[in-house]
């Protein structure tokens, strides 16, 4: 029937049927047409990323159209409008092509590794509107045509190295909604024409460290939609300009860590829609403005300035705030009662004020409450009963107060307070054994107060206890035999107490403890020998009623006064009892009475001098030759009777050589070097014809050494035993024995960089000036091998002494990292070690300020050390130099930079010579200034730099 049907059409009928089914053929092809042309158009984008793993996922061939691909998205009609590309490792320029997506709307390329200069040609995607290159590798100067780019609406390219003026263009960009230039190199002027930006609402200038000295321009005062406005650490100077008062949108202000001043604006608070207020780390004064009708805020941080007066009672009607720091100020007066009703509050700070009174009864029923830092005030009364009971509190400090009454049971009912600090107040009766439920307790400091009774039980089943101090209140009893459980324990204080009985032997098994102080006590017995010196930093047993012989392991003279006051305490012939400022007896005298001692001097005195004349007279008539014969006999005779000391070899890789091999090179002829610390020798392993060459550190004799030299030489075979890199020294063996230790390692040719960028300087010039690439592939080795350190070991290690002269060259250049003497594993919070390590170490003109201040060490002291290395290979100067009225290199730099002097002028003289590296060294001049900022958190991370000085140059250099 269909076929008699389809045969009775007439032609006209049967042409319009053809017809109609052509257009709906077209119609379905047309779209699936524009689909293959922009997935090869992503194809090709690929390729010329280099194929990229990240993107194994883009083929011809994978199931699906590529809209599903997860970096993809597409309108209705199946085009491209937004690609996702952020954290994928491309590591080459954005190709042109990526705009022959004619419909792209939004591109994500945060953190990548992107190279090259600004990628003006985008603006040949006509629909873009969303831009973000965040985070990558993008160098150079932004151009004046930036504006190009005016369908913009989101401009996002802060933590690159873009450098120069931020061009005025910007501000004609005015479809802008959000603008970040964050964290660049920009050395000009902030542009007033970003106040042109009408339509912004999102506005960030954060970390130009390098920008002059400027004032938040009237202009930006038009920027009426704004609702994030953030200038933190931008080198901002003068007041709060009262034309922002006028953002009746704000929700978040910050203009932290700049150097403004005057009082803070009185109409500040009154913005009803403020959340967030950071104005720390400035130069403010005057008191905390009133009345407070920002009643949405969460966070307000004002720490670090001059503010004086009291602290507004109006805070209490904050009850979405959930952060306040007033400390470091001058506030006076007390802490208002109504902060028991800011139910949402998490942390309070209020340390190192003037405040006074009673802390509120209501803070203690916060719920949310984790961190109370109230210390360095003048609070008086006691502890709120139920502090503890309704939050869970991890930091609770209130020392240096006057508080009174006891220590709460409960003080940690939730068990997870890391950090108790009450020390330097008044507080009395017994240390509460519920301290033992504290499970996560890392630090404990409660001295300086009227505690009384024993050391609690249950305080020695803190595992992850790291520092006890106990001192200076009247604790008595004995101390606890099991506290050898505190494994991690590295400062033990419990001087200037009551104590009594023996040392327990216990506490010598302490591996991790650095510092014990027992003074000031009545401990009775002997010193327990298993007290080692090479674990102990400081040691104080003085004032108490210790007997016996001092170990003479710890006959050592950093130990000289740890020992005074103990009437029963003597010492064996060794350095303490020869000591000329304090009297220590030697274990072999007696008590005899003085006329007896009298006598048996006078009789031996005489006996003495008749022993002598028959000597000399004896002696006078030997023939010389048989004299000299005896003597020689005798000489042989003993050397025979003394015991041969053990050597004890333990090799780290697989050898072709014996410590024979070592013993026998240790001569003159051989050594190359000596310090502080030891001497260096150069030995040849091998034959003429076969033969490599091995540096041997030999560490002093260990009856002159102390313990940071026995510190550093266990830190390098810990170290250098268990780790293996291109750009690590390798430490082929260790040999040791009670009186000598040797450090065997590969030989590097060239020795150390500081030897080579020097010479000139030192007088010297046999071996030729370093070019710039080489320089800049030492910095790439150099920075691999610590990126390892940092990001690839477990726990990651922290070297603490990075220098020039601890970078050394082989016969290619090819550096690594040498001397960790001072390094030191770095283990997390939830593994139960220290963050951070103790006890300045390194090198003065490399040591991090923060390092200098409070002695506590993590990665970012090695990214301020190897910032100060960058700046020693592209200024040819000396870490530790004095001129212009600068105290160091660093400072120098610095100087340099913000008196607004040209980059170049600060290069080394024999790099400026060759004009086509300037670029690379200005830039890694600029790196260098990035590593030494004075807040750690503001310093790049080891990864961050190495990328950076990888995509500086094209010297070759191998995955780490």
């Amino acid at each position: 029937m269909t076929k008699t049907l389809f045969l009775s059409l007439s032609p006209i009928m049967l042409f319009l049927l053809l017809l109609l089914h052509s257009f709906s053929f077209q119609s379905k092809s047309q779209p699936q047409t524009l689909q293959q042309k922009e997935r090869r158009i992503l194809l090709k984008l690929k390729t010329e990323w280099r194929n990229p793993p990240s993107l194994s996922n883009w083929t011809m061939e994978s199931n699906g159209d590529h809209c599903s691909w997860p970096e993809i998205k597409c309108a209705t009609d199946g085009t491209i409008t937004e690609i996702d590309l952020s954290f994928m490792n491309l590591s080459f320029p954005i190709p042109p092509s990526i705009c022959d997506l004619t419909n792209l709307i939004d591109i994500d390329l945060y953190g990548n590794n992107i190279p090259g200069p600004f990628p003006i040609y985008l603006s040949n995607c006509s629909n873009l509107q969303y831009l973000n290159i965040s985070s990558n590798h993008f160098v150079g100067r932004l151009p004046p045509d930036i504006d190009r780019l005016s369908t913009l609406r989101s401009f996002s390219l802060s933590y690159n190295n873009f450098f120069g003026d931020i061009p005025p263009e910007i501000g004609h960009m005015s479809n802008l909604t959000e603008l970040s230039l964050s964290r660049n190199l920009f050395n000009g002027s902030i542009p007033s024409e970003i106040g042109n930006l009408e339509n912004l609402v999102s506005l960030r200038l954060n970390n130009l460290l390098m920008v002059p000295q400027w004032r938040i321009p009237p202009e930006f005062g038009r920027l009426k939609k704004l609702d994030t406005l953030g200038i933190w650490n931008s080198n901002l100077i003068g007041d709060i300009p009262g034309i922002l008062m006028n953002l009746t949108h704000l929700y978040m202000l910050d203009l932290s860590e700049n150097k403004l001043s005057g009082k803070i604006p009185r109409d500040l608070f009154r913005l009803r829609n403020l959340s967030i207020i950071y104005l720390y780390d400035n130069s403010f004064f005057g008191e905390i403005p009133r009345p407070i009708d920002s009643l949405g805020l969460e966070y307000l941080y004002l720490f670090m300035n001059q503010l004086t007066g009291t602290i507004p009672e109006d805070f209490g009607k904050l009850v979405n705030l959930e952060y306040l720091v007033l400390s470091m100020n001058q506030l006076t007066g007390t802490i208002p009662k109504d902060f028991g009703k800011l139910i949402n509050l998490t942390y309070l700070s209020l340390f190192s004020n003037r405040l006074s009174s009673e802390i509120p009864a209501g803070i203690a029923k916060l719920p949310n409450l984790t961190n109370i830092q109230l210390f360095n005030n003048s609070l008086t009364g006691a502890l709120p009963p139920e502090l503890g009971l309704y939050s869970n509190l991890v930091y609770f400090n209130v020392s240096t107060n006057r508080l009174s009454g006891k220590l709460l049971q409960h003080l940690c009912h939730g068990g997870v307070l890391r950090q108790l600090g009450a020390f330097s107040n008044n507080l009395s009766g017994t240390l509460p054994e519920s301290l033992g439920k504290c499970s996560s307790l890392a630090i404990v400091r409660l001295h300086c107060n009227r505690f009384i009774g024993r050391i609690p039980e249950s305080l020695t089943t803190l595992r992850l206890l790291q520092t006890l101090q106990l001192q200076e209140n009247r604790i008595s009893g004995e101390i606890p035999s099991n506290i050898i459980s505190l494994e991690y324990l590295d400062t033990l204080n419990l001087s200037k107490n009551q104590l009594t009985g023996r040392i327990p032997s216990e506490i010598g098994f302490m591996r991790a403890l650095d510092s014990l102080d027992l003074s000031g006590n009545e401990l009775s017995g002997e010193i327990p020998p298993t007290l080692r010196y090479r674990h102990l930093h400081k040691l104080d047993l003085s004032s108490n009623r210790l007997t016996g012989k001092i170990p003479d392991e710890l006959n050592k003279p950093e130990f000289e006064t740890s020992f005074l006051n103990n009437s029963g305490l003597c010492a064996s012939k060794s350095y303490l009892n020869h000591s000329t400022n304090f009297n220590i007896r030697s274990c072999n005298s007696s008590k005899i009475s003085p006329r007896v001692l009298a006598s048996i001097l006078a009789i031996s005195g005489f006996s003495i001098l008749l022993v002598l004349a028959f000597l000399a007279w004896f002696f006078v008539r030997r023939d010389h030759k048989n004299r000299k014969q005896e003597q020689r006999q005798e000489v042989k005779e003993e050397e025979e009777d003394l015991p041969t000391p053990t050597w004890w070899f333990t090799s780290f890789h697989r050898l072709d050589f014996t410590e024979d091999d070592i013993l026998n090179s240790l001569v003159e002829s051989n050594l190359i070097g000596s310090g502080g610390s030891g001497k260096v020798y150069r030995i040849s392993i091998g034959n003429q014809t076969d033969n490599f060459l091995v540096a041997v550190k030999k560490i002093y004799n260990s009856n002159k050494s102390d313990a940071k030299l026995e510190k550093e030489f266990q830190a390098e075979i810990e170290i250098l035993g268990r780790i293996r890199h291109a750009n690590i020294v390798k430490l082929l063996c260790c040999i040791s024995r009670e009186d000598s230790k040797l450090l065997v390692y590969e030989y590097m040719e060239n020795g150390s960089l500081d030897r080579w960028l020097y010479q000139k300087r030192n007088g010297k010039m046999e071996l030729g000036p370093l070019d710039w690439p080489i320089r800049l592939r030492i910095a790439v080795d150099a920075v691999q091998g610590l990126c390892y350190m940092h990001h690839s070991c477990s726990p990651p290690i922290i070297h603490r002494d990075v220098k020039s002269s601890n970078i050394l060259l082989d016969s290619d250049f090819k550096a690594r990292i040498a001397d960790f003497g001072l390094a030191r594993m770095l283990f997390r919070h939830g593994q139960g070690e220290p963050e951070s390590m103790s006890a300045i170490a390194g090198t003065f003109g490399y040591i991090a300020p923060e390092y200098a201040v409070w002695a506590r060490a993590n990665e970012k002291c090695d990214v301020y050390s190897f910032g100060v290395v960058l700046l020693e290979l592209t200024t040819g100067k000396r870490a530790c130099i004095t001129c212009d009225g600068c105290n160091g290199l660093v400072e120098w730099a610095w100087h340099h930079l913000l008196e607004g002097k040209d980059l170049v002028e600060a290069l080394d003289e024999e790099l400026r010579e060759d004009p086509s590296y300037l670029n690379e060294m200005t830039l890694v001049f600029n790196l260098g200034l990035n590593c030494t900022v004075n807040m750690p958190s503001h310093r790049p991370s080891m990864k961050h730099v190495l990328q950076i000085l990888r995509r500086c140059g094209t010297p070759h250099t191998s995955e780490f």
